[in-house]
């Protein structure tokens, strides 16, 4: 249950909606129930599933962008869209940082960003976020 806990906090945290994966994942380190490598594995691909969500909006739902309820502003896309021209897919390295990363994940996918390598560049910046964190935790106990 904890696992299935940790991957959705993981997930809802990638996409758009507020969220924290980061205590989950280091109370789990702590409490030493589950092998690190499995909660590595477990949050790295929830927070990668969101990211991928984020990259599919951005892809595929920007043809409404023009709707009432659509939930961006232009000035926002605007932004988001420029950060990524300017820093281009190396950026995607940064999807894991606050405030910044699951705007670029959605920029991404309006930028028609390759899903092959936008999964593998997302995945690798995520799995060392984590893999950080979990370090850190270990040291610190």
């Amino acid at each position: 249950m904890d696992l299935l806990a940790l991957f959705f906090a993981a997930l809802v945290a990638a996409t758009l909606l507020p969220a924290q994966s980061e205590i989950v994942l280091s109370a789990l380190v702590l409490a030493g129930s589950h092998p690190v490598w499995l909660l590595l594995t477990v949050a790295t691909t929830g927070n990668v599933l969101g990211s991928c969500v984020n990259w599919a909006l951005g892809r595929f739902l920007m043809r409404y962008k023009d709707h009432p309820r659509f939930p961006f502003r232009p000035d926002q896309i605007a932004r988001a869209e420029g950060w990524y021209a300017r820093y281009g897919w190396w950026s995607l390295f940064f999807a894991w940082a606050p405030i910044i990363g699951d705007p670029l994940t959605l920029a991404a996918g309006t930028m028609r960003e390759p899903f092959w390598r936008f999964l593998l560049v997302v995945t690798l910046g995520k799995f060392g976020r984590y893999a950080v964190l979990v370090a850190a935790v270990l040291a610190a106990s």
